[in-house]
């Protein structure tokens, strides 16, 4: 095994070896990957060229954005895809460190986390700066969120070894949000279209959180009852087909908008 963090992302993986993933689903996650990326950039939900989305396609094989491409410029073409080594299969590009060690980790002990968004978005970053920092159920969009948030109070500088990524990725727990104290969230789902959704509404209801704070000027904001809160959580979990149309209403924009996204070769 490699033995430092270069070595272990850059070795190219021999050929052949990503054919047993279906050529389909890594078109298709492809797709999904570069639409929700470029569409992240729109909503200033990225931070330079940092920040990874990936997606498991195949048992250790996952898709993932590559180093050094801003979210907007990122094409389907340019997705990597990696063993859960780090070893790239397929792709032009090489990955970025942090990318592996946190990625791979929560992969690896979240199984329902096939797809897996980490961003410095900015409202829901503002909130692991609070000490104590906590989503309150007092906004429709929080409560999509009801039963599925985890935090991890501990910051501990950048992962770049897989003792940190395990630490992250443990402290999820079956979660499909986690706060990441200084840092940062990372969001997952079972796939894309899914996930990118819940990304998009959790920095609308951080926005809305923080906006109602500063508004509120040390009044209590106004809480639902946990009864009720637990209630439209289930509701809104029932109305998953809204994930699918929002990515597919993004794919149609971008075809629009930015000819040459989608292409694969």
């Amino acid at each position: 095994m490699a033995s430092t963090v270069e070595e272990r992302v850059r070795v190219a993986g021999k050929p052949g070896e990503a054919r047993d993933v279906d050529r389909g689903a890594l078109d298709r996650g492809r797709l999904d990957m570069a639409a929700a990326l470029r569409w992240a950039a729109r909503l200033g939900l990225n931070e330079g060229v940092c920040n990874h989305f990936s997606l498991e396609v195949a048992e250790d094989r996952y898709l993932i954005n590559p180093q050094g491409l801003h979210w907007s410029e990122v094409g389907a073409r340019d997705i990597l895809l990696i063993d859960g080594s780090g070893r790239a299969l397929e792709g032009r590009h090489s990955l970025e460190p942090t990318a592996f060690f946190i990625h791979s980790w929560i992969h690896r002990l979240n199984p329902h986390a096939r797809c897996v968004l980490h961003t410095h978005m900015p409202y829901a970053t503002a909130l692991t700066l609070v000490e104590g920092g906590r989503l309150e159920w007092c906004n429709q969009n929080t409560l999509r969120f009801r039963g599925r948030v985890a935090y991890d109070d501990t910051y501990n500088g950048l992962a770049l070894d897989d003792a940190e990524g395990r630490r992250i990725a443990s402290q999820m727990a079956g979660a499909d949000v986690l706060f990441m104290a200084s840092h940062g969230v990372t969001v997952v789902g079972p796939t894309v279209a899914w996930a990118f959704d819940d990304l998009y509404y959790l920095e609308r209801a951080c926005m809305h959180q923080v906006l109602a704070v500063q508004a509120a000027q040390g009044r209590a904001l106004r809480r639902v009852p946990d009864a009720l809160a637990d209630h439209v959580g289930r509701q809104i979990a029932g109305e998953r087909q809204q994930s699918d149309m929002f990515l597919a209403s993004v794919k149609r924009m971008l075809d629009r908008d930015e000819p040459g996204w989608s292409a694969l070769d």
